[in-house]
């Protein structure tokens, strides 16, 4: 087991603190300087989770130092109101990691990369296009939380439709009115059957998160209905083909699901500045399949850890 250490920052330009599993490789020794990976868990998703005890955690056993931190409003983090999912202040958050690591004395600061896993890969790519102390990225099943939100809706008059009801909603809280919290997923597969849902991500995702095989008490999967109007003009590629330049490895499995990351996945390969890019196919899984599975996680990790070597 990795050695890990429980620590609380602040956020800089607001006033609550964020919570991070910082993970050590072996025989660690802080007075040398160690390239260091932040790893960002995906919407719905916890420290705990995928990002940190999967990847952080096998990531720390080849030499890195890793970090898996909790959105703001999420998880251990602060923030209030709870439960908000906004793709700008998640991007803000990885700026405030940066400041944090910048201090600790065994952090090479010249060596600081990224790696976001499901809509965790969109804010990873939007965030090194102007935070450049992030040196390389990579994104395991990324999505671009905003494509999956306009797409989800089926046009852009349902769009439409949408923000005016989350601004009708937003009108009704601020008159007093109770907080209205949107459930991601099912409670279980058995009444994602009676819902009828067939999709593999949705089925993948309710399977991972309502189940023991990822369940954690702070991998809540639900939005405050009344802040989710920036996510859906949001767009985690914009300016990718002037701004993305860093090395980048992007991994997605070959089973396309809903929340389209084998299609994200090629788009952003093809649209990035960065000389140095790659895209890995992993076959025969699919999107939940490289959060924890054997096979993939060992097949996403062959990558990762050549590819965070090289460039860090």
């Amino acid at each position: 087991m990795p050695n890990i250490e429980h620590v609380t920052f602040k956020h800089r330009d607001m006033f609550w603190e964020i919570a991070a599993d910082i993970y050590f490789p072996p025989n660690f020794d802080d007075s040398r300087h160690y390239p260091t990976i932040v790893v960002a868990h995906p919407i719905g998703s916890a420290k705990e989770q995928t990002s940190g005890e999967i990847y952080s955690a096998r990531l720390a056993e080849q030499g890195f130092v890793t970090v898996a931190f909790d959105a703001s409003f999420q998880g251990e983090s602060g923030g209030e109101p709870r439960s908000i999912e906004d793709p700008t202040r998640r991007v803000e958050d990885f700026r405030h990691v940066a400041d944090y690591l910048v201090t600790l004395p065994y952090v090479d600061a010249d060596r600081i990369g990224l790696i976001g896993m499901c809509g965790g890969g969109g804010y990873a790519i939007n965030t090194v296009m102007t935070e450049r102390r992030y040196k390389a990225v990579a994104t395991i099943t990324g999505a671009n939380y905003g494509r999956v939100l306009r797409e989800t809706e089926g046009s852009s008059a349902a769009v439409i439709e949408k923000l005016e009801e989350i601004a009708a909603q937003r009108t009704a809280e601020a008159r007093g009115a109770d907080r209205q919290v949107d459930m991601g997923l099912p409670e279980s597969l058995e009444q994602a059957a009676e819902w009828g849902i067939t999709d593999v991500d949705l089925l993948g995702a309710t399977e991972y998160y309502k189940t023991p095989r990822g369940a954690k008490p702070n991998g809540v999967n639900v939005t405050l209905r009344s802040h989710m109007s920036p996510a859906y003009g949001w767009d985690a590629f914009h300016l990718a083909e002037g701004l993305l330049t860093q090395p980048l490895l992007v991994i997605v499995g070959d089973i396309p699901g809903a929340f389209g990351a084998y299609r994200d996945g090629h788009e952003i390969v093809r649209r990035a500045r960065s000389e140095k890019k790659e895209l890995v196919v992993i076959e025969g899984w699919s999107h939940y399949d490289l959060y924890d599975k054997d096979e993939p996680v060992a097949q996403a990790m062959a990558k990762l850890t050549p590819f965070f070597t090289e460039n860090l």
